[in-house]
């Protein structure tokens, strides 16, 4: 009966305790407030009881229920409806490039590097249901897997679908994945935009120069993070292709031209990171999604409905009950 309800003004409450002294102080002086006559004998009267003078008490249940509508009135129940509205007043455009070459086949992280990227860069997607995200993957040469979208769906398949292939040509072409990405963005008319840029390898193929590629995304006030992905040392990778299709894995020194990296994050305003396992992995993305903050912006809306005024009403009748029937049927023994 109560859910919904609440009382602004609860110190009120107090005042109930005055209810059960009311009602010690009507037992002990009940018997007082009738009138007595003491005779010797009842002889020679006739002796009936009378309803009436057994019904008096209700006159002080009235006054009492009154009484307690009154200090619940003074707590002033209310209900409360609250509505809000989300509005979003930042977003920001994400493109994913992605190193799609052989070695992303290494198993230095578990199950191996491009399968790890895919369940963390999943869930950083699932992380950001207010912005929009596109995908590009690149080898030796780069294309738009996904363009910017916000449907997570989409781009979430999109992920799953990522594999090495030999469509691509072979190679890691670090400016062609920057140059298509900044070409996906450059267009776009969100308050920021990322490029989210990972490599297990050097730049060694290609016709665009990583630099002019990192020059591009300035220009266009898009910022770049960039991952540099892979253990340090050996680490086991293909080296080549047996003949029935599968890879053939040795112990091969990871290569990283990390100093690259930095630069392309520091011209661009962004930030390089090294992962070397999967755990590292994990939280470069946590600290992207942190940096990279859509501001959501909530409304709320209360609506106030005030329910004293029905206890007020209700206190009144029986005050006016009680002061009628005391001063009517009662009258006689009041």
């Amino acid at each position: 009966m109560l859910e919904g309800i609440e009382f602004l003004n609860k110190g009120w409450f107090w005042l109930l305790l005055l209810l059960p002294l009311a009602i010690v102080w009507y037992l002990f002086t009940v018997k007082k407030q009738t009138a007595e006559l003491k005779i010797s004998s009842l002889k020679g009267f006739k002796i009936t009881t009378s309803w009436l003078a057994r019904l008096k008490p209700v006159l002080f249940v009235l006054r009492l229920l009154a009484l307690g509508l009154l200090i619940t009135a003074l707590a002033r129940p209310r209900t409360v409806d609250v509505s809000s509205k989300t509005k979003t007043t930042r977003g920001i455009d994400i493109v994913m490039a992605i190193d799609v070459s052989a070695s992303m086949l290494a198993k230095d992280l578990l199950p191996n590097r491009l399968e790890a990227l895919k369940k963390v860069a999943g869930e950083f997607i699932q992380g950001r249901p207010n912005d929009r995200i596109g995908l590009v993957e690149y080898a030796g040469e780069s294309f738009t897997k996904t363009p910017i979208t916000s449907d997570k769906s989409i781009v979430l398949r999109s992920l799953r679908d990522i594999k090495y292939n030999t469509i691509i040509d072979g190679g890691t072409a670090i400016g062609m994945g920057l140059a298509t990405s900044v070409n996906r963005l450059k267009d776009s008319k969100a308050k920021s935009k990322v490029i989210i840029l990972l490599t297990d390898g050097v730049n060694n193929s290609g016709f665009i120069d990583p630099k002019i590629a990192s020059e591009l995304a300035l220009e266009y006030g898009i910022k770049t993070y960039t991952i540099g992905l892979g253990t340090n040392g050996m680490a086991l990778s293909p080296i080549a292709i047996k003949s029935n299709g599968s890879f053939q894995y040795g112990r091969v020194q990871v290569e990283i031209d990390e100093d690259l990296l930095k630069e392309i994050a520091d011209v661009t305003g962004g930030k390089y990171f090294r992962a070397t396992n999967n755990k590292k992995l994990a939280e470069i993305y946590g600290e992207i999604n942190k940096l990279e903050k859509t501001e959501v912006e909530e409304f709320k809306f209360y609506n106030y409905e005030e329910k004293y005024r029905p206890l007020v009403i209700l206190a009144a009748l029986l005050l006016l009950l009680e002061f009628i029937m005391r001063n009517t049927i009662f009258r006689s023994f009041v």
